[in-house]
């Protein structure tokens, strides 16, 4: 096995186990910092796969945007610790077993596919494949609404979780 393989499965692992402790934390803060480091592992495959591009947006928008947004609404929230629920749901196995079927189905449906096991091309110009992207993202003939909308939809979300976390309270007269 070459250490490229060796390092994208410890890679791979990391992320299955970071994504795993995101979901079953109850402490928000513990949660939000896995789901950091399951961020940063997808970043690591994405070199892996020597998508540059790629590996800089995972690190930028999401873990230095999106995830510090998160614990920024978690911190100015009044109960992060999670420590009068239960640890663990009641359809824990139900959910696990559900989880299990949609993935084997997902696998089955996607391997009669005819590209499902195609391989990448070896010579592609990346820099013109960015700048097209680049271009689609914030030309008027492309993605420039969405992406608006979507960093409008950041900031709102933000602005309401300040706006719960800290209610306005009536001065005493």
């Amino acid at each position: 096995m070459e250490p490229i393989q060796v390092f994208f499965l410890f890679s791979a692992a990391l992320v299955v186990i970071s994504a795993l402790l995101v979901v079953t934390r109850t402490n928000l803060v513990h949660a939000a910092l896995f789901l950091i480091l399951t961020l940063f592992g997808v970043a690591i495959i994405f070199v892996l796969l020597e998508a540059f591009y790629w590996a800089v947006i995972q690190v930028v928008v999401y873990i230095g945007a999106i995830a510090i947004m998160i614990i920024m609404a978690i911190m100015v929230t009044r109960d992060v610790t999670g420590a009068q629920g239960k640890p663990f749901n009641k359809n824990l196995v139900f959910a696990g077993l559900m989880a299990v079927l949609v993935v084997a189905t997902l696998v089955w449906a996607l391997s009669a596919w005819p590209a499902f096991g195609a391989q990448a091309q070896q010579n592609i110009d990346s820099d013109a494949m960015v700048g097209e992207l680049g271009v689609q993202f914030f030309s008027a003939q492309g993605y420039v609404i969405p992406t608006i909308v979507a960093s409008i939809l950041l900031v709102a979300a933000l602005i309401a979780a300040i706006k719960i976390a800290f209610p306005i309270q009536q001065e005493e007269e």
